[in-house]
């Protein structure tokens, strides 16, 4: 099976029990009636990103659905965590792209979704013989990246989330979901 649609998701979730964060979590982002598969983070060649409504729309309750997923939980009260899931499309629809799966704590939503979009933009670039600084900003690279015009979009999709005050589990996730059809 190669994904022809894919659509990105997030959610966040807290319980005094870890694995209920998660399945709200999972509710939180649509996705918590179906049967998640996780796989590696590579965007298929001619796949088409579709609107996260779109995407929900097409899932059935109890399908197995194959997700790149990224998640995060704590209990400790105000410690700020993120998850976020990063996607770099190439410029060729027939040449494959990549998502990145990035967790982290004390990062904003926006500092990890700007790291998960830069990596899945760096390994892109490797297989693309991108000349690139690695110490370089991610502004100077995305520059670099729009000059070669061999990755066309870089985009994230990252939910945060500050621990219960109370220590109850709070869970982030960010998903991409990939669709057969």
């Amino acid at each position: 099976m190669i994904a022809k649609k894919i659509f990105l998701t997030k959610g966040v979730g807290k319980h005094r029990e870890r694995l209920t964060s998660f399945e709200l979590a999972l509710r939180d982002a649509g996705i918590a009636a179906c049967n998640l598969v996780r796989v590696s983070s590579i965007f298929p060649p001619r796949c088409k990103l579709i609107a996260r409504a779109s995407g929900l729309k097409a899932l059935a309750p109890g399908e197995v659905v194959f997700a790149v997923l990224s998640e995060n939980s704590t209990r400790e009260p105000h410690r700020l965590i993120a998850a976020s899931i990063g996607l770099a499309q190439p410029a060729d629809r027939n040449t494959y792209g990549y998502l990145s799966e990035h967790h982290s704590f004390g990062e904003t939503e926006q500092q990890a979704g700007e790291y998960a979009e830069e990596l899945a933009a760096e390994m892109l670039a490797t297989t693309l013989d991108v000349d690139f600084d690695p110490d370089r900003s991610w502004d100077e690279k995305k520059e670099i990246y729009r000059i070669s015009n061999k990755i066309v979009r870089t985009i994230n999709v990252s939910q945060s989330a500050i621990g219960d005050k109370r220590g109850m589990w709070t869970t982030v996730l960010s998903a991409a979901i990939l669709l057969g059809e």
